[in-house]
């Protein structure tokens, strides 16, 4: 059972993150135009982060303005790390302080790259709900395609407080604030090069197993750097946070290499990295330049089970 939220509440009410499930090119564009047009009627500015192919079918019903901004989603679409620190970048730059904001934000699912990707893209949609809790007002749709896919939208509305029907938006009974995000298990590596334990002392010997293992599927030069260095911001956290040792493993998964990285610590911030660095603020700036140097980053920590990070890098071609 839902129960209707007026669409006379707008974004200043407070964060709203609501899903709206489609099926076609054409429902899509019937929600979200109604969606940008109600948002202009109010008063409010819109900013649309959705795939290119999306964007254009927008901008030929309504075009881009000062109230309503099309972003370049390009840099962070596959990279759900990104994300959040991406819309608090767009929301300053182009929401302006005496109008409402809403978003329109769509990830590419019909792109999505590995099994990996999707889960933390379906991660990245609950991290939003902590991200904006405390945030300024500002109101979020998110398409999702529904097209031959079965089970993935009563996923996606487990995470979304509302839920767009019929042309209104009603409270989502599957959402619940309280509920911790239910990660996957990982799948298991593919025919991983032996394990490198590694202590103080030991963060030339983690660079030169990565170099070892990327030299043989043929990543060399600045991602290979980029990947020592990211290597190096974790084996480090391990060393400082983890117990003072971990393990660590290479292989190489489809089309790229990933680095996996245990040890016995715990990382208590499930937004650890994902939102940029306060100019003053003193450390944790190592899992954001992770973040930013790494295709895809995947976290799992608990208290009594330790820390694994999972670094994935495209090989080339």
């Amino acid at each position: 059972m839902t129960s209707p939220v007026p669409l006379s509440t707008t974004a200043g009410s407070g964060y709203r993150h609501e899903l709206y499930p489609y099926s076609g090119k054409g429902e899509f564009v019937e929600g979200t135009v109604r969606f940008i047009r109600d948002a202009l009627d109010a008063g409010e500015t819109v900013l649309v982060a959705v795939p290119r192919d999306r964007a254009s079918l927008l901008r030929a019903e309504i075009p881009e303005d000062h109230a309503v901004r099309y972003v370049d989603t390009s840099r962070v679409a596959h990279h759900p790390g990104r994300l959040i620190a991406a819309w608090q970048e767009w929301l300053q730059e182009y929401g302006p302080e005496e109008r409402s904001v809403r978003g329109i934000g769509e990830s590419p699912w019909d792109t999505v790259r590995s099994q990996a990707e999707a889960y933390e893209l379906r991660y990245h949609e609950w991290l939003l709900n902590k991200a904006f809790a405390q945030g300024p007002a500002w109101w979020l749709l998110c398409p999702y395609d529904t097209s031959g896919d079965g089970a993935a939208p009563a996923e996606m509305a487990r995470w979304h407080p509302e839920v767009r029907e019929n042309g209104r938006t009603v409270r989502c009974e599957a959402y619940d604030p309280q509920a911790p995000y239910a990660f996957p298990p990982l799948t298991d590596p593919c025919d991983p090069d032996d394990e490198l334990a590694y202590g103080k002392g030991d963060l030339s010997a983690v660079r030169e197993k990565i170099a070892a293992c990327a030299g043989r599927h043929g990543l060399t030069g600045r991602r290979l750097h980029e990947l020592h260095l990211a290597a190096t911001e974790i084996a480090t956290n391990s060393i400082r946070h983890g117990g003072g040792r971990g393990v660590l493993r290479t292989w190489r998964e489809d089309h790229g290499l990933v680095c996996e990285f245990r040890d016995a610590g715990h990382i208590e911030d499930p937004l650890a990295g994902r939102r940029r660095p306060d100019p003053g603020q003193a450390g944790g700036r190592g899992l954001w330049l992770v973040q930013q140097l790494c295709d895809l980053v995947e976290i799992r920590s608990a208290p009594h089970e330790g820390t694994t990070v999972r670094l994935h890098i495209a090989l080339p071609g």
